[in-house]
C-alpha cells in the first residue's frame, strides 16, 4: 500500500511536468517558476529515492527539498504579485528565513542531516503566507493560480501538522506515526491531482483555443 501510494504520487508529479512543461516551452502561459518548482520537485524525490534504495540517509536531501520548495514557491508567488509591498514582504521573508537557518546549521552542522523538523514548519507556513496573500489579492484580481493556492495552503497546513505529530509520537506509538506518514502520502497524491486539474482548466488545449 505505501509502496503504491509513493509511486502513485510520483507518476502524477511527473505528468504535471511533462503538461506545465509543454505550456510554458510551446504556448508561453505556464509560470516558469511553477515550471521550475515541479522540476526540482521530480528531481529531488527521485533521488531520494535513490539514495534510500541504495541504503543510505536521504535526510539531507529532505532539508534541500523543503528549502528550495520555499524559495521557488516564494519567487512563484513573488513573480504574481503586482504590490511592491508584498514583493518586498516576500524577499525579505525568503532572506530572514535562509539566515535563520543558516545560524541553525551552523551552530549545529548535524541538523542539515537529521528531520529538520524546525526547517519543515518554518519553510512550509512561510508559503502558507504567500499563498494566502494571493488568496487575498485574487478578491479583486483575476483567480490566476486558484486551485494550485488553494492545494498548497490545504497540503502545507496538513504535512506540517502530520510531521508534528509523526514527529512528537516517536516514543509513544510507532501505529500513529506509521499512519501520518500514509496520511501524508495520500495528501501528496490529492495535491498533485488538484496541480493537473489546475493545468486542465488553465492551460490545455481546449482553454488555450479559447483565449
Amino acid at each position: 500500500m505505501d509502496d503504491f501510494l509513493i509511486y502513485s504520487s510520483y507518476l502524477i508529479l511527473l505528468i504535471n511536468l511533462i503538461l506545465y512543461s509543454f505550456s510554458f516551452f510551446r504556448e508561453g502561459k505556464a509560470n516558469v517558476f511553477f515550471v521550475s518548482y515541479l522540476a526540482f520537485s521530480t528531481l529531488l524525490q527521485f533521488s531520494m529515492e535513490l539514495v534510500y534504495h541504495l541504503g543510505m540517509s536521504n535526510l539531507f536531501l529532505v532539508n534541500i527539498f523543503f528549502i528550495g520548495q520555499m524559495i521557488i514557491l516564494g519567487l512563484f508567488y513573488n513573480s504574481l504579485f503586482e504590490i511592491k509591498a508584498q514583493k518586498t514582504f516576500v524577499k525579505s521573508s525568503l532572506i530572514i528565513a535562509l539566515l535563520i537557518l543558516s545560524v541553525q546549521f551552523i551552530m549545529d552542522s548535524s541538523q542539515f542531516l537529521k528531520f529538520n523538523l524546525f526547517g519543515i514548519t518554518l519553510t512550509s507556513l512561510l508559503i502558507v503566507v504567500f499563498a494566502l496573500l494571493h488568496f487575498y489579492n485574487m478578491l479583486t484580481e483575476n483567480k490566476k493560480y486558484y486551485y494550485i493556492t488553494a492545494s498548497i495552503v490545504f497540503y502545507l497546513l496538513a504535512s506540517t501538522v502530520l510531521f508534528l505529530i509523526g514527529n512528537l509520537s516517536t516514543g509513544l506509538s510507532a501505529d500513529l506515526r506509521y499512519l501520518s506518514w500514509q496520511l501524508n502520502a495520500f495528501l501528496l497524491i490529492i495535491y498533485y491531482l488538484i496541480i493537473l486539474f489546475e493545468w486542465k482548466v488553465s492551460f490545455s488545449k481546449k482553454e488555450s483555443l479559447q483565449s
